[in-house]
């Protein structure tokens, strides 16, 4: 189950945040989405309620609650990112359809060992990791005639 928007604000509150009507809708359009949603498709939903709102603030609200490890953040190439509501406890990785942009998650990936080797082996302190595979869905491999499995 995702945090919910309630969730939310109770962590954003208690950890000295304001909920500004701003965020309170940026957080809804986030919580109504059953997919991970660019900071333009925000603003574009977040408009309707506050015409006059930047994307700066959408930028600015997402790096905090990414921060803080209530959003998922997924890089989807080059610059793009998109943002999905976080399961508390569960961390999970993307596979990327590079045509349409599908995006599915899975969690069965243990990164343990290969974390502690290359930590050993680069004298580097890990914090976290994502995980993410580009190629195509089965919708977009059938659309161009390849054969799937």
């Amino acid at each position: 189950m995702a945090y919910s928007e309630k969730g939310i604000e109770k962590i954003l509150r208690r950890r000295g945040f304001k909920i500004t009507p701003q965020r309170r809708s940026i957080l809804s359009a986030i919580a109504r989405s059953r997919e991970h949603l660019t900071p333009a498709a925000i603003h574009r939903r977040v408009r309707t309620e506050h015409p006059g709102i930047g994307l700066v603030t959408i930028y600015r609200t997402l790096e905090l609650l990414a921060g803080l490890g209530l959003v998922c953040e997924m890089h989807a190439g080059g610059n793009c990112r998109s943002y999905l509501m976080r399961r508390p406890a569960e961390h999970h990785h993307h596979l990327i359809c590079s045509d349409c942009g599908t995006v599915v998650d899975f969690t069965a990936c243990d990164l343990g060992k290969l974390e502690e080797r290359l930590a050993r082996e680069t004298s580097f302190r890990i914090d976290g990791h994502l995980l993410e595979f580009v190629g195509q869905c089965r919708r977009c491999r059938q659309k161009a005639g390849v054969k799937t499995c």
